[in-house]
């Protein structure tokens, strides 16, 4: 079952960031009167859970530095509400969808059903993100409600990633640290996309040596790389919860069903590799058919 939670997140995880990389995604802020990308990424991100402030905001997000949150909410709510930010978020996903794949509306058909049901028995305690955007899963547009499912279950992903990290004792800063030491994000530029200052990465740095997890010049030691793989292992474990609904059969044929779209996707410039979202290349066979990397 983890092994397809994780194949379900390389097949998933790609239509979703399509509202990070496509161009007509990224100007959504602009297009709404805020204040650069960032304040749209913000404002996109949390209106599932309303006019949420920013400590709140800061919590659920995980990764990102304090300030960053709050140059951003509430002042975003002041601008645009929720509901208006939620309305071109969806419609812009999904027209970018429709551009790499002008099948998908056909494709839709079949992958619709089993991700609602996934969707549906998932359960939602302590996965606020989640929560919320299964509360929007109700898109007459089939290619926007196929954004919207697939959105709903990376943030259950990320809600048990979270609990991971917090259960590990890693905080923000400390996670983003590893994951660059590592290679799993890239080193040069994830400490400003998410708001530390060089002095806020040194010292976490210095406490994820203390612990053995990396070494002097700040690359993963052996413990830190299987601590790695660790958090991934048990974000698979928590995350495979939502998979409960399906029989084998029917996950196994939802996986097979969404990876073509997935590697339309890929055979673009859409997505750059590697990114801050730690996703890899599909160019293997995917995990659940024994064949791939786990």
């Amino acid at each position: 079952m983890e092994l397809h939670a994780r194949s379900l997140w390389l097949v998933t995880e790609p239509l979703h960031a399509v509202c990070y990389f496509d161009e007509e995604c990224r100007g959504l802020g602009k297009a709404l009167g805020l204040k650069g990308f960032w304040m749209g990424y913000f404002a996109s991100r949390t209106a599932p859970l309303g006019a949420v402030e920013p400590a709140a905001a800061t919590a659920v997000l995980g990764v990102f530095a304090p300030r960053m949150v709050a140059r951003a909410l509430p002042a975003a709510w002041s601008i645009a509400g929720p509901a208006h930010v939620l309305d071109e978020r969806g419609s812009r996903a999904a027209r970018a969808l429709r551009r790499v794949d002008p099948e998908l509306d056909r494709t839709a058909t079949d992958l619709l059903p089993p991700l609602q049901a996934i969707v549906d028995a998932a359960p939602p305690t302590a996965r606020p993100l989640f929560a919320a955007n299964r509360a929007l899963c109700d898109h007459a547009d089939p290619v926007e409600r196929l954004w919207q499912l697939v959105t709903a279950l990376r943030e259950f992903r990320g809600d048990a990633h979270l609990s991971v990290l917090a259960d590990e004792e890693l905080d923000g800063c400390e996670a983003l640290v590893l994951a660059a030491a590592s290679g799993r994000v890239p080193r040069d530029t994830i400490r400003e996309d998410r708001g530390w200052t060089e002095e806020e990465w040194a010292a976490a740095t210095d406490r994820l040596r203390s612990r053995d997890l990396v070494d002097a010049r700040g690359e993963a030691t052996g413990h830190g790389l299987r601590e790695r793989e660790r958090i991934e292992q048990a974000t698979d474990r928590l995350a495979a919860r939502m998979l409960h609904a399906l029989p084998e059969a029917d996950t196994e044929a939802l996986l097979h069903g969404l990876e073509p779209v997935v590697r339309r996707i890929m055979a673009t410039s859409l997505l750059p590799f590697p990114n801050p979202i730690g996703l890899p290349h599909l160019d293997e066979p995917l995990p659940h058919d024994g064949r791939g990397p786990a």
